[in-house]
């Protein structure tokens, strides 16, 4: 496979033609008639699908973001498939198929392309859009080349690894236009309904003055093998590593190539590549929470981490136990730790609603909610639980599902429900409640400016180094 120094599309040729896809090519037809079939015409046809590309293609591409847009057979096609791995590419390849030829009849229903680089992707102009399911390290990058390219945009959670990094992909994504969706499905009404219903309740004070929100989140577990393994064929790991610093190849550092929808990667338990469950589920959670507050375009002003455990040996090493409370500045309080129930709980003057995932998970390796099937959902009054909004009260944005919104908004040109912004508030959140458990003592953020106040320490954590050539702080700069 090639690397970004060697590939066969190098960043200037990049950021050529990501200027010429800004632009919007119209052709005038005249002169001789043409006889077309009849598919051409009406809403399938192939002018009105969307042409998307998946890069990266492991556990959660093929288990959730692949496995949900390939039902619109009626809005999108998936064509293209870019992978460090080439044993990756081939797998989603054959995913892709075969799941298109369960439901059309047809096999070899679209012609998937294979890329050793997503660069390679982006220069295709048939592709419209892409999904991002990358290793969170890769996130931003890959989202600001692709907005850059003029694709649009449904990447997977957490928006980045630091806040600086969550902050320049904000700001690029929405200079160029494109749709942007992230990963945080827990808006959407399918298939959890009860998270837009209790943000409503909230919203409209039907529990009194919003006090406090209690979120609760795992923590991982200590381990990881260290011992140093030979890198797999078909496996460029430089690249993979990207802007992190360059490490020795263990298989309990990256996946498993062969069960890519079987078990829960190392890379999500290490540091180098992000912060753990806090950001990892966090942004799900923490997202709802702002959508209840009212503060999707904001941040806390205040962090103070009461209790944290570190792994204090094997390879994994992001937090454990945890506890972190955080004020914003409406006075909210917001409490996050792992003996709460896995949701999200408001309390206001008046009463609290509490919602969480049902007992089914996203993937089979995913946390679960610690709920039963009749407590994902409830309240101090179980009244409220069957009230429906009216029409004179706050109603929030209502989208079937995650993936579905993205596609209609893409052709409908409206707004979506998970857009850039709020999508780096709620991570850019978490990423402040991951500094306080790095300090004893009580941080306090600015979150206009995006920064600690009189901590230079602190301020330090808001981006990293880069290893060169990849990282969000080369883009456009490297063989130009």
């Amino acid at each position: 496979m090639d690397t970004t120094e060697n590939s066969s599309y190098s960043r200037r040729d990049f950021v050529k033609t990501a200027a010429k896809g800004a632009a919007v090519a119209t052709v005038a037809m005249t002169g001789f008639p043409t006889i077309v079939p009849s598919s051409v015409f009406g809403k399938n046809a192939p002018s009105n699908m969307i042409n998307v590309g998946q890069i990266g293609c492991g556990r959660i591409a093929t288990v959730h973001d692949l496995k949900t847009t390939l039902k619109y057979t009626d809005a999108a096609r998936v064509i293209a498939i870019a992978d460090f791995d080439g044993i990756r590419q081939d797998m989603g390849k054959k995913y892709i198929l075969d799941t298109y030829e369960k439901s059309t009849g047809k096999p070899n229903f679209v012609d998937v392309k294979l890329y050793d680089h997503y660069r390679d992707l982006l220069a295709n102009k048939d592709i419209d859009a892409v999904q991002i399911s990358t290793p969170d390290h890769w996130h931003a990058q890959v989202a600001i080349e692709a907005a850059q390219a003029g694709k649009h945009i449904y990447c997977q959670k957490p928006t980045s690894l630091t806040i600086e990094e969550g902050r320049t992909m904000s700001d690029m994504i929405s200079k160029t236009g494109v749709v942007f969706q992230l990963g945080s499905q827990q808006r959407s009404m399918d298939p959890w309904p009860q998270f837009k219903k209790a943000c409503e309740l909230v919203r409209n004070g039907h529990i009194g003055e919003l006090k406090t929100v209690r979120i609760g989140l795992p923590g991982d577990p200590s381990g990881g093998v260290t011992t140093e393994m030979p890198i797999p064929e078909r496996f460029n790991y430089d690249a993979w590593l990207g802007s992190t610093p360059y490490v020795y190849y263990t298989y309990d550092r990256v996946a498993d190539q062969h069960k890519v929808a079987t078990t829960r990667p190392g890379w999500l338990r290490m540091e180098q590549f992000g912060a753990g469950m806090i950001t990892g589920w966090g942004v799900h959670h923490i997202d709802i929470a702002h959508w209840g507050m009212n503060t999707e375009h904001t941040g806390p002003i205040e962090a103070e981490c009461v209790h944290v455990e570190f792994p204090k040996a094997g390879l994994w090493n992001v937090h454990g136990p945890f506890e972190v409370h955080m004020k914003y500045a409406n006075g909210v309080e917001m409490v996050i730790n792992d003996t709460y129930q896995n949701g999200i709980r408001f309390e206001g003057t008046k009463g609290w609603v509490f919602c969480a995932r049902t007992p089914d998970r996203v993937t089979s390796t995913d946390p679960t909610s610690n709920v039963g099937p009749n407590s994902f959902f409830t309240a101090s009054d179980p009244k409220l639980l069957t009230r429906v909004t009216g029409s004179n009260e706050i109603q929030l944005y209502n989208s079937p599902e995650q993936h579905r919104n993205w596609l209609d908004c893409i052709k409908n040109k409206k707004p979506n429900i998970s857009p850039i912004e709020v999508a780096h508030r709620s991570c850019s959140a978490c990423l402040v409640a991951h500094a306080s458990m790095k300090f004893k003592s009580k941080l306090h953020f600015d979150p206009a400016k995006e920064h600690f106040i009189g901590n230079a320490e602190a301020n330090k954590l808001l981006s990293r180094p880069q290893r060169y050539p990849y990282g969000t702080s080369y883009i456009g700069k490297v063989n130009s």
